[in-house]
């Protein structure tokens, strides 16, 4: 078992990352930026849509939604900056993925708790491509977390909260010890939520993001971070800096409002928030 090495924890803030978030130039282009895939599901659309609509913020060139085929209305609907592309059970997702040249993958938020939703999770984690595992892609896995640890040999990061964290991890001690030791077995960088989160790569650096209002505990706002770091992954920050950057800003924007937050303000409030980090680079 690891343990938290002192010397390797940060407290998060903008100067550990701000000089390698993804800026556009007089070169740039859609497809210069990364595209971001999200698994989305149906009935439970909304954490999906918010995602998508978070990583076009952050600044990914494209993002596509998968949904299931009764469910495309609802996201076309809603969603006109994406590409809504139908998928049935059957289905493969590999090839959405080769064809359409994705950058990074979000899976999970929306999807349910069903063994197909671990066939999903599974498939993707062959595909090669960094992948962001939320929500149900990693409660699906409760009964058998090692069929998922056992399966990530890529780029990936998990993004707990407390309950998810502990059906996945039979682990005791303080926070940034247990988000070290579960980054150590799942093979992933681990974000775990809460109040203070604890990003933790799997070379057993930490860092400690101590932001974050009381407003953020409200449904939805997870899934906008989740998009939020499937962005800046596509669009070619590493995974742990993307995690701690994302993590920040999300913690930021919402700050600046203030009370009476809801999920669906956070995509555009973080607008203010990247300006001021670009101006002041």
């Amino acid at each position: 078992m690891t343990t938290v090495n002192s010397l390797n924890t940060e407290m998060n803030s903008s100067a550990l990352w701000v000089d390698r978030l993804p800026y556009l130039t007089t070169e740039s282009h859609k497809y210069s930026h990364g595209h971001v895939l999200v698994v989305g599901g149906y009935p439970m659309a909304g954490a999906a849509r918010l995602a998508a609509r978070a990583a076009m913020r952050m600044g990914c060139g494209m993002v596509t939604i998968t949904a299931p085929p009764n469910g495309v209305g609802v996201y076309a609907s809603a969603m006109e900056f994406a590409i809504i592309h139908p998928l049935v059970d059957t289905d493969s997702i590999s090839d959405i993925i080769s064809h359409r040249k994705i950058s990074a993958i979000l899976i999970g938020p929306g999807l349910g708790v069903s063994d197909l939703t671990r066939s999903r999770v599974l498939e993707v984690l062959q595909c090669g491509v960094p992948v962001v595992l939320d929500a149900d892609a990693l409660t699906s896995f409760s009964n058998d977390p090692q069929a998922l640890f056992g399966s990530i040999n890529g780029p990936c990061i998990i993004t707990p909260h407390e309950g998810e964290f502990s059906r996945l991890f039979d682990l005791d001690g303080p926070k940034s010890e247990r988000a070290q030791q579960a980054a150590h077995i799942s093979h992933s960088t681990v974000v775990l939520k809460g109040s203070s989160t604890v990003i933790a790569s799997t070379d057993g650096s930490l860092i400690v993001n101590a932001n974050a209002p009381t407003s953020l505990a409200t449904a939805g706002t997870g899934d906008v971070l989740a998009g939020m770091i499937v962005s800046l992954i596509a669009q070619g920050m590493e995974l742990f800096e993307a995690a701690a950057a994302a993590t920040w800003i999300h913690a930021e924007a919402a700050r600046k409002f203030g009370i009476g937050l809801i999920a669906q303000d956070l995509p555009d409030l973080l607008l203010a928030v990247l300006h001021e980090l670009h101006t002041s680079k």
